[in-house]
């Protein structure tokens, strides 16, 4: 399925009014993680109250420690201070990157914003090598601005 496809099936999500907030964000995630070949991990990380630091909402893939992440740390803390797409073609070549799996080879983290305000993003990590694209960038927008509305 493309990412193009996808977009209807998270209109769907959001739009289902019996689920929870955690369940369309959970559903979201394994949503892309079933039908991008190459997402093997996806995950929401929201700013934690009043704190410099992110925190894990939810997840679908292999179980991670990285709940709380610093501001400034890894991938996700620097997208958090960045406020912009950072897409990692080669996870060995960041000295900022924290290894949650020694299979991920590419991470992306696209940060969602709410009311012209970074409150959180969504990450995924791929076990291949640089498979992320400027498509990819422009539907985990879609996503973000979608799931925004619902926060």
């Amino acid at each position: 399925m493309t990412l193009e496809a996808l977009k209807p099936e998270v209109d769907t999500i959001i739009e289902t009014q019996k689920l929870s907030t955690d369940e369309k964000l959970r559903a979201i995630c394994q949503l892309l993680k079933d039908n991008v070949t190459y997402y093997n991990w996806v995950g929401f990380y929201f700013k934690n109250g009043d704190k410099e630091e992110l925190k894990l909402r939810t997840y679908v893939g292999a179980p991670t420690d990285h709940e709380i992440i610093p501001f400034g740390k890894g991938i996700c803390g620097q997208v958090a201070v960045s406020n912009e797409n950072f897409v990692v073609p080669d996870v060995q070549a960041q000295d900022n990157y924290i290894a949650c799996s020694i299979s991920v080879k590419s991470e992306i983290v696209v940060p969602m914003f709410k009311d012209g305000e970074n409150i959180g993003q969504i990450d995924i990590d791929s076990d291949s090598p640089d498979p992320f694209t400027e498509e990819d960038e422009r539907f985990l927008e879609f996503v973000n601005k979608k799931v925004s509305q619902i926060l």
